[in-house]
């Protein structure tokens, strides 16, 4: 009898496995890995032309913007053996700061590097490439940029200008606001004087506020001497140099305006076109490398940095009804911003469509934030 209702198991699990593979089988491969087929059929030699190229950038060499943008020339020089060497420039060696764009549009170096939003005037949707007050997160930008036309997107911008570009650059989260005045709530920004650059700017004047883009060298100086009453710049590890903790109470989190900090590289049209095959994979290659690397190199460092603000600042966080005020100030103010750009809106509506679609999953996986034990069990179980 045992031998029987063996078999019969044996017989139903079969029967059930032939029609679980004949059902999967319908189904299409769940998905491609595109340039694998270009991979397969590689129809170029390596070359052995040297090439030197110059790459200009916004960042002094104090930054670690500037780090991100010399890991990427170290990593082409690696990968080619030296065939391809790119020498960085910072800030004002080579051209000012916010000259570098105009520099390699037009030839004198070949390479810049970049926070995208620095080029508002030029066009509104380099906002999009940079960070937008509550959109896309680190994760997001990597994900559309990578997956859903977003880097093909950001090519037809800087195409306007004689330029080729690549992601080159993922450093997360940005900080709050350092602040002298302490602010939780919508009514507390109003007067306050503030630096912020891109379209948080605009939204902060719109309830109030009064904003000034300072470069970053001129935050420290208009804090002491009480230009401002508020200020943001970056990320923890790169506010940290700055020392914005030494003249300031209080840090305002969550740094609503960036959710994330996303650089470009941009190269001379003409140049990109001159690069021998191998050399430009050897480029977009690198370029992949520095954007996954740049995030946990800045986030690894982010850790001690916001450590140490705490123990000089307090750090304060804004309540939960005026982040979701916040929200609703900025979906407005960056709808108008899409009525009058065509090009923001093509962006924008891209992300957005992205996030929406990202919504499901993101929900779905919630819970599961690794916390220290002791919190977790408190009842903090989402970030």
């Amino acid at each position: 009898m045992k031998k029987l209702f063996a078999g019969a198991l044996t017989a139903c699990l079969a029967v059930g496995l032939t029609m679980g593979s004949a059902d999967a089988a319908k189904r299409e491969k769940f998905g491609v890995d595109e340039r694998h087929k270009v991979a397969k059929r590689v129809n170029f030699k390596p070359s052995d032309e040297k090439i030197r190229w110059k790459m200009v950038m916004p960042w002094s060499k104090g930054l670690l913007f500037y780090d991100v943008a010399v890991h990427f020339a170290d990593s082409v020089r690696l990968a080619s053996a030296g065939r391809l060497d790119i020498k960085p420039f910072s800030a004002g060696e080579l051209v000012p700061a916010m000259q570098s764009f105009d520099a390699v549009s037009k030839g004198s170096a070949q390479v810049g590097h970049d926070w995208p939003g620095y080029w508002k005037g030029k066009n509104e949707a380099f906002v999009a490439f940079a960070s937008v007050p509550f959109g896309l997160d680190a994760e997001g930008y990597n994900i559309w940029l990578q997956e859903k036309g977003g880097t093909e997107m950001m090519q037809e911008i800087y195409g306007q200008f004689g330029l080729y570009a690549l992601p080159g650059g993922q450093l997360g989260q940005e900080m709050g606001l350092f602040s002298n005045k302490r602010a939780t709530k919508m009514e507390d920004f109003k007067g306050m004087r503030l630096r912020t650059p891109g379209w948080y700017m605009d939204i902060m004047n719109n309830l109030g506020a009064s904003v000034t883009p300072l470069p970053g060298g001129e935050v420290y100086l208009a804090l002491e001497r009480g230009v401002i009453d508020a200020a943001e710049f970056s990320s923890p590890a790169i506010n940290y140099p700055m020392g914005f903790d030494e003249i300031t109470k209080y840090a305002i989190q969550p740094g609503v305006h960036q959710p994330a900090i996303q650089c470009a590289l941009f190269f001379n049209q003409e140049a990109w076109e001159s690069l021998p095959d191998d050399l430009k994979w050897i480029v977009k290659i690198a370029a992949a490398e520095t954007q996954a690397w740049s995030y946990n190199w800045v986030n690894s460092l982010n850790a001690e940095a916001i450590k140490r603000f705490s123990e000089k600042v307090e750090i304060v966080k804004m309540d939960k009804e005026t982040l979701i005020e916040f929200r609703k100030v900025a979906k407005t103010y960056i709808d108008s911003v899409k009525e009058k750009h065509p090009d923001v809106k093509k962006v924008m509506d891209s992300q957005e469509a992205f996030i929406e679609e990202f919504s499901i999953w993101r929900e779905a996986r919630g819970g599961a934030t690794p916390w220290p034990y002791e919190t977790y069990i408190s009842g903090q179980i989402n970030e």
